[in-house]
């Protein structure tokens, strides 16, 4: 894809530098060619993280030339993204259940069909009682933080540990608690639950779950910039269910839920391996698309 210069930027007669305007509707005829499926949008956005401007100071400044940096710096951004990197990934921030989570190339992003964990991890601990009980919870494989800070910021007297095999996740995620004040999240270095000790109310986990074979076809957005440790699923993608079922319903207090998000058409399969595990699985809760996407699980009382 063709790449944008700081010279790319200057209007046609080379007279002066273009407006923030003209450069902005510059940047999203170039996504529009590009195939980008938001040109305008990605445009304003990235030139307003390029200037250091929000929307309304971006409107306010529609008028103003751009200054020779100020080109560099709207041709660098624009450039990310016509390789395909995730407007997200430029910004290094990603809004989750409201909450505005730090990420970076240790951490997959957040994706709002992930918030049906959130919602079927609250429907199950309403279902035990008030949200304002004393609660432990567990992430596995937590990456940013977003499962484990997004309940957190739902029940006050809720406390979680959050773990990751990647070190640099794991500061992002501490990082992340510390911006929310959600001092009551922790954080340890491990395979999914081998490092932890029970008891837990919930445990949630959005595991990697993407068969090995199956990665180079993903979307490019996902496949050259989701960390593979993140994707990658094993063979038939259920490696890190397999170690799930095998640790998580010793941890559980009875009647406790481990929720994990699913892959397409892996309902059936995550089922089988958590009943003979001993839990008694629920009804897969659908996302906003209608794909099956949470799956809810109990330990017998």
């Amino acid at each position: 894809m063709p790449r944008i210069d700081a010279a790319t930027l200057a209007r046609p007669d080379g007279a002066e530098t273009r407006t923030v305007a003209e450069a902005r509707r510059a940047l999203a005829a170039k996504f529009r060619a590009g195939g980008l499926d938001t040109p305008d949008l990605d445009a304003r956005i990235l030139v307003g993280h390029a200037l250091g401007l929000d929307h309304a100071a971006l409107a306010a400044a529609a008028t103003r030339s751009l200054g020779a940096d100020e080109n560099g710096a709207v041709a660098a951004v624009a450039n990310r993204r016509l390789a395909g990197e995730p407007v997200a990934r430029i910004l290094g921030t990603k809004e989750f259940w409201s909450l505005p989570l730090r990420v970076d190339a240790a951490t997959l992003l957040p994706r709002p069909e992930t918030e049906t964990l959130v919602e079927a991890a609250l429907a199950a601990i309403d279902a035990g009682g008030p949200r304002a009980r004393k609660l432990r919870i567990a992430d596995l494989g937590t990456g940013s933080g977003a499962l484990l800070l997004a309940l957190l910021s739902e029940l006050p007297n809720a406390s979680g540990i959050g773990t990751d095999t990647s070190y640099q996740a794991l500061m992002v995620a501490r990082d992340n608690a510390r911006r929310l004040a959600l001092t009551r999240a922790r954080f340890v270095a491990c395979n999914m639950a081998a490092a932890l000790r029970g008891p837990f109310a919930v445990i949630v986990s959005n595991p990697p779950y993407i068969a090995s074979g199956d990665i180079a076809a993903l979307a490019p957005e996902v496949r050259d910039f989701d960390p593979r440790a993140a994707l990658d699923g094993g063979p038939d993608g259920l490696d890190s269910y397999r170690a799930i079922a095998a640790t998580a319903p010793a941890l559980l207090v009875p009647g406790g839920a481990l929720i994990v998000e699913l892959g397409i058409g892996q309902a059936e399969p995550v089922g089988h391996l958590f009943a003979a595990a001993g839990l008694a699985p629920s009804p897969p809760h659908p996302d906003l698309n209608g794909t099956l996407r949470a799956f809810v699980a109990r330990k017998r009382a």
